[in-house]
């Protein structure tokens, strides 16, 4: 399973590296645009997309256009958060921050243009049918505005130095975290067309370990290793962030992180039996034992 992703996380490189091309006004903006975008990384959104594609359909490649969108803006999400105004981080993924190399106002426009190229790249795709494009459109723009990860990120930043209970911590990473963790696998039940079933069983799923992401996320901010990370540890702490272990302790988060594991396999489970799930199976393992 680890050379299939590998084959994937390749693929979807080497397009990165190709997706933004020059402008003619004369700017750097594209080349602080792929700095970012060519940073490294897991790649976990549009592995998780291709996976998700290949068990329904066998036909991953359908989903290049939207592997490359959801990456665009996980990617400009990043930018945007180590700026000063928001988490003010020097480094990300063991390189320095898109703003301390080309600057504040610079590293905000590159941001701004990973978003919108990433509805382009999808509304250019030729491979795709126009109703399949209409609705990953659509679900890439909730995912990722006010009513996602835009809007987990506000009640994020809105609750620092604020008591927040566990409800509400789990509202801002559905919405920070999980909407684009869930969109990489809708995305996928979008192109496949899938039955009503597997796809409330997979939008299920995909809650899930979006949660374990940040479950798994909040405790290696207190015991991860700053070179596998590529950051900083006890960021969250400094910052008086409410976290899942700040919450619950470090055994209350590693229960939590458990039950959603759990829960994740069970949802799996429920999906027919001529799915192979072994490649879903595979990222619950990945999201749960992951060090960085």
């Amino acid at each position: 399973m680890k050379k299939l992703m590998n084959k994937y996380i390749s693929e979807v490189d080497d397009a990165l590296t190709k997706a933004v091309t020059t402008s003619n006004l004369g700017t750097n903006l594209e080349e602080s645009m792929t700095y970012s975008l060519t940073a490294g990384g897991k790649r976990i959104r549009p592995v998780l997309l291709l996976l998700t594609l290949d068990m329904l359909t066998n036909n991953y490649k359908l989903g290049l256009a939207p592997a490359l969108s959801i990456e665009m803006i996980h990617t400009y999400s990043l930018i945007h958060d180590d700026l000063p105004a928001m988490d003010n981080d020097d480094y990300r993924r063991g390189k320095l921050t898109n703003h301390k190399v080309y600057g504040e106002w610079k590293a905000i426009l590159a941001g701004d243009a990973l978003l919108t190229k990433a509805f382009e790249v999808i509304s250019n795709d030729e491979t795709l049918s126009d109703s399949a494009k209409i609705k990953l459109i659509k679900r890439l723009s909730i995912a990722s505005g006010h009513l996602g990860m835009v809007g987990g990120q506000t009640l994020d930043m809105q609750s620092e130095n604020t008591k927040i209970d566990v409800t509400t911590l789990e509202q801002i990473h559905r919405a920070k975290t999980g909407a684009l963790i869930s969109f990489s696998v809708m995305a996928a039940v979008d192109i496949a067309e899938s039955s009503e079933n597997v796809s409330q069983s997979l939008s299920d799923f995909s809650d899930h370990i979006g949660l374990m992401f940040q479950i798994k996320d909040d405790l290696l901010d207190v015991y991860g290793d700053e070179q596998k990370l590529g950051k900083s540890v006890g960021s969250d702490i400094e910052n008086d962030k409410s976290t899942y272990v700040s919450l619950l302790g470090l055994e209350g988060a590693e229960q939590k992180l458990q039950y959603h594991t759990d829960a994740a396999y069970q949802c799996l489970a429920q999906l027919p039996n001529n799915y192979d799930t072994s490649s879903l199976k595979y990222i619950i393992e990945l999201f749960i034992n992951r060090e960085s």
